[in-house]
């Protein structure tokens, strides 16, 4: 049977990252195929990559996952530090220093790459997935003639430094998430031969959402507003939590703001936001159900797996205007809408009404089902990977 190894930088169930839950959904729904493994660290935080999950082989969900300690701890304050150093000097840094700063970035693990080196004739194929880690930069060139990427690139100031040129000439091959991504990666890399599917995701909607008990379980009787992943200033969540306490307010309907995921900033103490953490699949798509309407505040997305899930099951989206894949979803689903200021989030708030609100869930619904079905996604993964 094929082994196709995939390759990432975290992977657990509690685990909130986009690029990580695409990675291990697509390495079980490829395990009907292949025989599938996940090569990752021992990391769990993706702020200090301290080695948390027990170094070794576990099962997860039927796939193969296999553990890396993490060699050095990563300090932020003397990475941003590197990072404050580097950014407004792209072109001049040369790419030792560019190399320093990706080990710096990390998930870096010696016992990782010494693995793949020392194994990679046992796999017929490597798949990695976000170009921006160290897992990728330095594994990568080691297995290039058997090696796939999944960039998940967007516009953002590390994709402008110059050891990315040649890098992206190494994959044997692409898979992207939207078609801007790969529209982005075309003029970013000329010379590179960006070839590959537009695959993205599929969505499993469970059999049975139950708002009512969502709803009932956290005492939440109001409208509300949604936000899913993990809360994060560079999500876009700082300003979203100022756009929404300026929301004018009317004393008979106030709204709420929901919260999912892990925090890795402070949360405004306030009685419309509540904050329930990370929670089960379950929950989240109970909290789906019941939201009066998805936001992804984020202005830098590859793709966003929510919003695909928030149409899934008819609920409309706002989303920040300032990502083109963001928009261009909303454009392609006619689903939702964009606001890149603080005055068109609230006028976007008051003309999405309840009417506009399943309207555009619909159309968002139906976008789903014609577009982001497993089996055609399957299908352009095995297409894609070729074995030498």
């Amino acid at each position: 049977m094929t082994k196709v190894a995939f390759v990432v930088q975290r992977c657990g169930l509690e685990v909130n990252g986009g690029a990580e839950s695409l990675c291990l959904m697509i390495a079980q729904k490829m395990s009907k195929y292949w025989d599938t493994e996940i090569l990752t660290t021992c990391a769990l935080d993706y702020i200090t990559w301290k080695n948390h999950y027990t170094a070794g082989v576990e099962n997860i969900q039927g796939v193969t996952v296999r553990r890396f300690p993490v060699t050095q701890q990563r300090d932020i304050k003397s990475f941003n530090r590197l990072s404050d150093n580097i950014s407004p000097r792209l072109q001049q840094a040369s790419i030792e220093e560019q190399e320093a700063w990706m080990q710096a970035q990390g998930p870096f693990s010696l016992e990782m790459i010494t693995y793949v080196k020392n194994h990679q004739h046992e796999y017929d194929a490597f798949i990695f997935f976000t170009y921006l880690y160290a897992t990728t930069y330095f594994i990568l060139p080691l297995v290039a003639k058997k090696a796939y990427l999944a960039p998940l690139a967007h516009n953002e100031w590390t994709i402008y430094m110059n050891m990315w040129d040649k890098f992206f000439e190494k994959p044997r091959g692409f898979i992207f998430n939207t078609l801007e991504e790969l529209n982005f990666l075309k003029a970013r890399f000329p010379k590179a031969k960006l070839e590959g599917p537009i695959a993205g995701v599929g969505i499993d909607v469970p059999s049975t959402c139950n708002p009512d008990e969502f709803r009932q379980k956290y005492n939440i009787n109001q409208p509300f507003f949604l936000y899913v992943g993990r809360i994060d200033p560079s999500k876009g969540c700082q300003e979203l939590f100022t756009y929404f306490l300026k929301l004018p307010k009317k004393e008979s309907a106030s709204t709420k703001l929901v919260l999912l995921g892990k925090p890795a900033m402070p949360i405004p103490k306030h009685p419309d936001i509540i904050t329930l953490g990370f929670v089960d699949e379950q929950t989240k798509w109970d909290a789906l159900a019941a939201c009066d309407l998805l936001i992804m505040p984020s202005p830098y997305e590859s793709l966003s797996i929510v919003l695909l899930e928030a149409w899934s099951i008819g609920k409309a989206v706002l989303v920040n205007g300032k990502c083109d894949v963001l928009v261009g979803q909303c454009r392609r689903a006619q689903g939702g809408v964009w606001y890149t200021s603080e005055d068109e989030f609230q006028v976007a708030i008051e003309i999405i009404s309840q009417e506009v609100r399943l309207q555009l869930g619909r159309q968002g619904k139906k976008f789903v089902e014609n577009n982001y079905r497993w089996d055609n996604i399957e299908q352009m993964y095995l297409n894609c990977v070729k074995y030498s």
